[in-house]
C-alpha cells in the first residue's frame, strides 16, 4: 500500500480512536460569575474502586495545583457508608460535618449506563424531583455504589459532574453541572483521562474552581 493511502487510512481511523468522550451539556448558575473554593471534597460515584481512586486522585492533583485544598471521598467515606442506602437526614449530617471541617464545595461525579440514566430522568419528571443540592443528588443516585443493575448491558455511559457550594451562611446550591457521553470505552484508563481533560476544560471556560482568581 502506498504511503499516501496508509496516511489517509490513519486519518480515517484516528477519530474512531479518540471520539469516545463527548460533552453533551453544560450548565452554570447564572448568578455566579466565578466560583472558587478553599477546601473541596471530590466524589466519584462508581462501582469500580480502581476507577474511583484514579479519578479522585487525578482531580486532587489538579485542584491542589490551583491552590485548593482537595480531599478524596475514599479518604472520607468508609466502606460501610457506601455499601447501603443512606437517608436524607444522614446526608444532612454529612454536609454539616463537612462544614465543621471547613469544606466549602463538593465536586460530585456519577457514572450511569444509558438505560439507567433514561429511567432516572423519567422518574424525576414523574415525581417532580430535582437535584440542585448535593444531598438530593446523592440520594437519587447512590444505588450506583451497590446495585449491579445500574450497569447491566451498558456499552455507553453518561458521566454527570456537579459542583455544589456548601458555604456557611449561603444556600447550598448547584454552581455548575456537565453531562458527558462516554461511548464504548475500550480502555478505561484512557477514558478517565479524556473525561477529566474535558470537564476541567469546561470548568476553566466557566471559571468554576479552575481559571479563577482567589477570593
Amino acid at each position: 500500500m502506498k504511503p499516501f493511502r496508509l496516511f489517509s487510512l490513519f486519518l480515517l481511523l484516528l477519530p474512531m480512536a479518540c471520539s469516545t468522550v463527548r460533552l453533551e451539556s453544560s450548565y452554570k448558575d447564572p448568578d455566579t460569575v466565578l466560583f472558587n473554593a478553599n477546601k473541596l471534597l471530590v466524589i466519584g460515584l462508581t462501582q469500580d474502586m480502581g476507577v474511583r481512586e484514579a479519578f479522585e486522585s487525578r482531580l486532587q492533583e489538579i485542584f491542589s495545583d490551583q491552590g485548593i485544598e482537595t480531599v478524596r471521598s475514599i479518604d472520607v467515606f468508609d466502606v460501610e457508608f457506601t455499601a447501603s442506602e443512606r437517608s436524607e437526614a444522614e446526608l444532612d449530617l454529612v454536609e454539616q460535618q463537612l462544614l465543621e471541617k471547613d469544606f466549602d464545595a463538593i465536586l460530585f461525579t456519577k457514572v450511569l449506563g444509558t438505560e439507567t440514566r433514561t429511567t432516572l430522568r423519567r422518574k424525576i419528571r414523574e415525581i417532580g424531583e430535582s437535584y440542585d443540592r448535593f444531598n438530593e443528588d446523592y440520594i437519587l443516585h447512590q444505588g450506583v455504589y451497590y446495585d449491579r443493575s445500574y450497569y447491566e448491558l451498558a456499552t455507553d455511559y453518561y458521566a454527570e459532574t456537579s459542583v455544589y457550594c456548601i458555604c456557611e451562611g449561603k444556600e447550598r446550591n448547584l454552581i455548575w453541572r456537565s453531562v458527558v457521553l462516554i461511548s464504548e470505552p475500550r480502555n478505561t484508563r484512557q477514558a478517565v483521562k479524556d473525561f477529566i481533560e474535558l470537564i476541567t476544560q469546561n470548568m476553566t471556560e466557566n471559571q468554576v474552581l479552575l481559571g479563577t482568581e482567589a477570593f
